[in-house]
C-alpha cells in the first residue's frame, strides 16, 4: 500500500459503518477494492468467508478475485466475489433447490414473446428487434418494481404490453421456470417475508463491497440494504459521472440519494486520474460540470501537459472517414501500433462508411460490437425488393414485400404462382377500377426506378412511390420517432450515391456482408487479441477500456446527444457517456464531427464546446 495515495489509503482502511468511494476514471477503483478486501483478511483478522464483494459481470468477478488471490500470494481466502445474479440465485438455491437448469434459456424468452405475437396478431415489420425490445421493457418492470397498471409502454399500447407481460409469466409459471429478473424479485419477497433466513445471511456476510455502484438498479439496492443490516459494513465503489445504463434500468440517484439513506456513511471521493494527459483530463472535467445532478469534483491528472485536444469539422461524412484513416497512418509512421487505437461511436448505425473505407484502404480492424448489417435492415430489405423487381425479378416473394408498402391493399389473393404477372393482378381487380389504376402507377413506377441510377432509385421509391409515408406510419403504429426508420433510408441513399450501377452496388452488399461475418469470427474466436489492430466500438462497449489515441465518430446534434433524449435527465446520461468516451484517451483525444449527412445541415455537438468552455452562459 505503499504506493497509494492519501484518499485511495483512506478508503482502504475504512472497516466498519457504511462507505462511499466516488472513484473518478482512472484512479485505481479496483486496486482500492482489491486492497481493501486484504486489509479486512490480514490487517483487521475478520472472517474472508464473511466478505461479500459484488460486481456487475462474471469477468469484473474473475478479475477482481485473480487480482486478490495474487495480492494475498494465492493462500485460498474464502471471500465470496460474484455478480449480483450468482450470489443473489445462491441464496434462491437454498432456500428452494432451486438448480442452473431452472433458469430458462434466452432462446426460450424469445420463443414465448414470439408465440405471444403470432397469438395476439400484432404486426412488427423487424420481429426481432420488437421482441428484443418487449423483452427488456418486461426486465425494467420487474427490476424497478413498477406497477403493470401504471407502466406506460415504449414500444406497443398498454393493453398490448400487458397481455405480453402477463403470457410472459405464465408461460414461465408452467414451465416451471425462473428468468435473471425473477431472481431478484423472488429474493427481495424472501427477504420481506422470511426474517430467519434474512438474519442467516446477514450473519454470513458481514462485510458488503459493491464494485460499479452507480449502475445499480432498485430491486438490487433494497436487496443489497437488507443484507448489510443491521450494523451496514457497506462499502459502495461507484462514479455518478460514469453511470450510463439507464436503459437497463440503472439509476444514479441512488448513489446521489446514499448519504441520505445512511447520514453516517464516509465519503472518500478518489479524484487522482493515473490514465490520461491532463489536458484531457481537464477537457472531459468542463464537459461533465455541465451536468447538475452529480457529486462535486475536481479531477486531477497525474501524467501534467499534454497535446491539446482536437476537434476537426469535416464537411461531410466521406471525407471525416478518410481524415481519420489518414490520421491513424500518420499516428502508426510516428510509431504507434493500431491496437493503441479507438473509433468510439454513440450508436451502432454510425460507423458504417468507416467501415467501408477502412475495408477499401486494408486497414486491420475489429469490433467490440456486431455491427448491424444496414443492408439486411428491413427497411433496406424492402427498398431493394423495389429495385429487384424493377429490374425483372417477379418471385412471389419479392413482390410480397414491396406491394403493400405503402398500403395499396392489394390481397395476397391476387398474387398467384411463384411467379407474378401484372396483368392477372389487374385481371382479378377487373370491376374495381381504382385498384386496377393503383396497379398501373406501380407498374409505372417500377419501369422508372429500373432505368435509375441507384442513389436516384432509392430517392424515387423514398419520395415518389410513398415509402417514407409508410415509414412514418408505422413509426406511429410502434409508438417510435419517425426519424429514426427515416435515418436507415438515409442510410441506404447515402451509400447507393457511392455506386454508377446496381450490379455494382449488389457486388459491395455482398463482400461488406463477407467481411461482417468475419468480425463476427473473429470475435467468437476471442476477438483477435493479439493482431495489431484498430478497435471500433460504441461508447457504452468502451467503458472500463482505455487506449493512447481516442477519436470520437460524429460528434453532432442529434446523434450525441442522441435525438431521443429530450428530457434534461437523458440529456445528462448523454453526457455521461461522452465523457466516458472522453476519457478512454491516455495521450490524444480527436472529437470528430460533420457540416452535412444526407444532403442535410448538421450542427456539432455542445459537449465538443463544453469541452473547450464549460457550460454555455
Amino acid at each position: 500500500m505503499t504506493n497509494m495515495n492519501p484518499q485511495q489509503l483512506e478508503a482502504v482502511k475504512h472497516v466498519d459503518g457504511p462507505c462511499l468511494v466516488i472513484a473518478g476514471p482512472g484512479s485505481g477503483k479496483t486496486t482500492v477494492i482489491t486492497h481493501r478486501t486484504k486489509y479486512l483478511v490480514t490487517d483487521c483478522k475478520k472472517e474472508a468467508g464473511s466478505i461479500l464483494v459484488i460486481t456487475f459481470t462474471r469477468a469484473a468477478a474473475g478479475e477482481m478475485k485473480a487480482r486478490f488471490d495474487r495480492l494475498t500470494e494465492d493462500r485460498h481466502y474464502p471471500v465470496s466475489f460474484g455478480t449480483f445474479h450468482s450470489i443473489f440465485f445462491r441464496i434462491l438455491k437454498l432456500a428452494y433447490r432451486y438448480e442452473a437448469r431452472d433458469i430458462i434459456r434466452e432462446e426460450e424468452r424469445v420463443q414465448i414473446i414470439r408465440e405471444l405475437v403470432e397469438k395476439y396478431d400484432i404486426e412488427a415489420e423487424d420481429e426481432a428487434e420488437f421482441v428484443s425490445s418487449i423483452l427488456s421493457e418486461i426486465s425494467s418492470v420487474k427490476g424497478e418494481m413498477l406497477d403493470l397498471s401504471y407502466y406506460y409502454s415504449k414500444n406497443c399500447s398498454e393493453s398490448i404490453f400487458k397481455k405480453l407481460f402477463e403470457g410472459y409469466e405464465k408461460n414461465l409459471r408452467n414451465k416451471r421456470k425462473i428468468d435473471f429478473d425473477d431472481m431478484l424479485v423472488m429474493c427481495y419477497e424472501l427477504f420481506v417475508q422470511r426474517k430467519d433466513i434474512l438474519k442467516a445471511w446477514q450473519k454470513k456476510y458481514q462485510y458488503i463491497l459493491v464494485d460499479e455502484f452507480q449502475d445499480i438498479n432498485r430491486i438490487q439496492y433494497e436487496i443489497v440494504r437488507m443484507l448489510a443490516g443491521p450494523e451496514n459494513n457497506l462499502f459502495i465503489v461507484g462514479d455518478d459521472d460514469q453511470s450510463i445504463y439507464r436503459f437497463r434500468g440503472a439509476k444514479p440517484e441512488i448513489m446521489l440519494g446514499f448519504e441520505k439513506d445512511y447520514p453516517d456513511a464516509k465519503k472518500v471521493i478518489l479524484d487522482i486520474n493515473y490514465r490520461s494527459q491532463e489536458t484531457i483530463v481537464q477537457a472531459a472535467g468542463r464537459l461533465i460540470s455541465c451536468n447538475k445532478e452529480r457529486f462535486q469534483k475536481n479531477i486531477r491528472a497525474v501524467k501534467s501537459g499534454g497535446k491539446p485536444v482536437s476537434a476537426r469539422i469535416y464537411e461531410e461524412a466521406q471525407t471525416e472517414a478518410l481524415g481519420i484513416i489518414r490520421d491513424i497512418w500518420d499516428y502508426t509512421k510516428a510509431g504507434y501500433q493500431l491496437k493503441d487505437m479507438a473509433v468510439l461511436y454513440r450508436t451502432s448505425l454510425e460507423p458504417r462508411l468507416l467501415v467501408e473505407r477502412l475495408m477499401e484502404y486494408n486497414v486491420p480492424f475489429k469490433m467490440r460490437d456486431a455491427l448491424p448489417n444496414l443492408y439486411e435492415h428491413w427497411i433496406s430489405r424492402n427498398i431493394i425488393a423495389y429495385i429487384q423487381v424493377a429490374l425483372g425479378c417477379m418471385e412471389r416473394g419479392r413482390v410480397l414485400e414491396i406491394i403493400n408498402r405503402p398500403k395499396r391493399y392489394v390481397s395476397r389473393d391476387a398474387l398467384e404462382g411463384q411467379t407474378v404477372n401484372w396483368e392477372a393482378v389487374k385481371s382479378f381487380y377487373q370491376d374495381k377500377g381504382w385498384m386496377v389504376e393503383r396497379i398501373e402507377q406501380l407498374e409505372y413506377d417500377l419501369k422508372m426506378i429500373g432505368k435509375m441510377a441507384p442513389v436516384a432509385a432509392v430517392n424515387y421509391i423514398r419520395k415518389a412511390s410513398g415509402y417514407d409515408d409508410y415509414l412514418r406510419e408505422y413509426a406511429e403504429y410502434r409508438r417510435m420517432k419517425p426519424e429514426e426508420l427515416l435515418e436507415v433510408a438515409d442510410q441506404l441513399q447515402e451509400s447507393a450515391a457511392g455506386f454508377k450501377t446496381f450490379d455494382a452496388w449488389f457486388l459491395h452488399m455482398e463482400e461488406y456482408k463477407k467481411e461482417l461475418a468475419a468480425q463476427a469470427r473473429s470475435q467468437m474466436d476471442g476477438g483477435g487479441q493479439d493482431r495489431d489492430c484498430i478497435s471500433l466500438m460504441t461508447m457504452h462497449s468502451a467503458k472500463g477500456l482505455e487506449f493512447k489515441i481516442v477519436f470520437i465518430l460524429d460528434a453532432n446534434e442529434g446523434v450525441t446527444p442522441h435525438k431521443k433524449a429530450v428530457l434534461e435527465a437523458d440529456l445528462e446520461e448523454e453526457r455521461r457517456m461522452f465523457y466516458v468516451a472522453a476519457t478512454r484517451a491516455k495521450e490524444r483525444l480527436h472529437i470528430c464531427s460533420v457540416k452535412e449527412r444526407y444532403g442535410k445541415k448538421q450542427e456539432m455537438s455542445r459537449f465538443v464546446e463544453e469541452c473547450f468552455y464549460g457550460r454555455r452562459k
